[in-house]
């Protein structure tokens, strides 16, 4: 695979954070200030680019609150935004009201929420956030979001695969119902890292094909997937497999990259970069796989990359929408 030059992770590692701050505010405005390069990537090259960049604050190390997070994607030239949804279950109604007028002024959209339930730990945790799940479904729908997501646990210490799946499969298909109540579908996103497994005695799902038995035992029919490069990448899977979902299944997206220097089997989950700093992971493949089975929703990226986590909010903002732009630019 031939390396791409890591342009994004040079502003990280070689600049002050004051002297990023400065220059990723000049970038910044030039995104918002110019046509949508989005746009301008899908006039020339004559596709229609449906995908939408999204800003997940808690992704890239910013900290903000709902309206916060509004302003910075407006601000950083974002097309989508994260709700959160126990902030949106506290609003009233003429608030969220207002805030979704707010969203539409500045010409954004919902992402995916996350899923306010711990299904993962014991019968009570589960229980607990089975009891909130109705209101925070009620508000989100108010709001217009349409989309929640939650991740799989790859091992399990204790909990056999068997015993483990039909446990995912029961607290899942009752979340699922209640998100289905209120115009809302479920992404579940594999973890393909191998060294989360290392450690404990019984593997789980970590893989495209396992995801895709636990969504039919589920059988909700508004249960699909959050495809991730990273975990897309250490599982194995390929482009091929990415082309076996339609633009149904699929309910939001991650967009990683990976360190160098460090084999497959080896990476570290909570270690990765933003999109095409290293080339390690095959970013074109994915995401034309993406578009050529006509995905609409939001794309996000989820580096867990402390060097941007120890930017200021907008220098983190301003680094991401470059890379993630940069990555678009190679829909085709």
């Amino acid at each position: 695979m031939k390396t791409q030059q890591p342009a994004t992770n040079s502003f990280i590692h070689h600049l002050s954070r004051r002297g990023f701050c400065r220059v990723g505010s000049q970038v910044a405005l030039g995104i918002a200030a110019s046509p949508s390069l989005l746009a301008q990537e899908a006039a020339s090259n004559g596709s229609r680019i449906k995908m939408s960049i999204c800003l997940t604050p808690g992704s890239i190390g910013v900290s903000a609150n709902q309206r916060e997070a509004i302003d910075l994607a407006a601000r950083h030239g974002f097309d989508a935004v994260e709700p959160f949804g126990g902030q949106l279950a506290n609003f009233s109604e003429s608030q969220i009201a207002e805030m979704v007028d707010d969203l539409k002024q500045k010409k954004l959209v919902w992402g995916a929420a996350g899923l306010p339930v711990e299904f993962r730990q014991d019968d009570t945790k589960f229980r607990d956030g089975m009891k909130t799940l109705p209101k925070i479904a009620a508000a989100l729908r108010t709001a217009g979001v349409t989309r929640v997501g939650t991740w799989l646990p790859p091992a399990h210490a204790s909990l056999t695969y068997l015993r483990n799946f039909k446990q995912h499969a029961e607290r899942l298909r009752e979340a699922a119902r209640v998100l289905a109540d209120h115009g809302q579908r479920l992404g579940l996103e594999y973890v393909g890292t191998q060294t989360l497994r290392n450690n404990r005695k019984h593997s789980f799902i970590h893989t495209m094909a396992e995801t895709k038995e636990l969504i039919a035992e589920i059988g909700t029919g508004n249960v699909g997937f959050v495809p991730d490069s990273w975990h897309w990448w250490t599982a194995g899977d390929t482009v091929d497999d990415l082309l076996t979902l339609k633009n149904e299944d699929v309910i939001s997206v991650d967009l990683n990259d990976a360190p160098s220097g460090v084999p497959k089997d080896q990476q570290i989950d909570g270690k990765r970069e933003l999109p095409l700093a290293t080339g390690i992971i095959e970013v074109a493949g994915f995401l034309n796989a993406l578009q050529k089975i006509g995905y609409d929703g939001p794309v996000r990226a989820e580096p867990f990359n402390k060097p941007l986590n120890d930017l200021d909010n907008d220098a983190a903002c301003t680094a991401t929408i470059v890379a993630m732009r940069k990555a678009f630019a190679l829909l085709r």
